[in-house]
């Protein structure tokens, strides 16, 4: 989690309203931008681009597009795992192409809920050609948890 991150969060349970961090905008979690590949992308490429970024998930287009779909990890385990070609299977033949988003001011409650009921652990956060970044579940844990030790 950034700094950036810890610090609103620190000021988030520090705040006299007394909000929740389940009231925190996930628009405060969202750092840097989207990971992109393009769709021709070997699986070799993608797992560099996620190794290089540190990231569990890259969406597949252009800059500034919409996104055609999204790879994760477990989009490529599986893939090899069947038998799949890290230098032939490509980001097109693996991608989920229902991307998931959730607007800028959807709570980080909203957002955990969110994500249990639609099984995922990662949500876009703005719409199709404009977003702001992506959330992970990972992001939402480490903001309860923050919170829960700063109690």
């Amino acid at each position: 989690m950034s700094d950036a991150i810890d610090d609103d969060l620190d000021d988030l349970v520090e705040d006299p309203i007394g909000r929740s961090p389940g009231a925190l905008p996930v628009s405060e979690l969202v750092g840097d931008d989207v990971q992109r590949v393009s769709p021709s992308a070997t699986l070799r490429e993608v797992c560099a681009v996620l190794a290089d970024q540190g990231v569990g998930i890259v969406g597949v287009g252009e800059d500034g597009g919409p996104l055609a779909g999204v790879v994760s990890e477990r989009d490529i385990v599986t893939s090899l795992a069947g038998g799949g070609d890290p230098d032939v299977v490509t980001a097109a033949d693996v991608e989920v192409e229902n991307v998931l988003y959730v607007d800028p001011s959807t709570t980080l409650d909203e957002v955990a809920a969110e994500m249990l009921s639609k099984w995922t652990r990662h949500l876009f956060v703005g719409q199709p050609g404009a977003l702001l970044g992506v959330v992970s579940a990972r992001d939402v844990l480490g903001a309860y948890a923050t919170a829960a030790e700063l109690d």
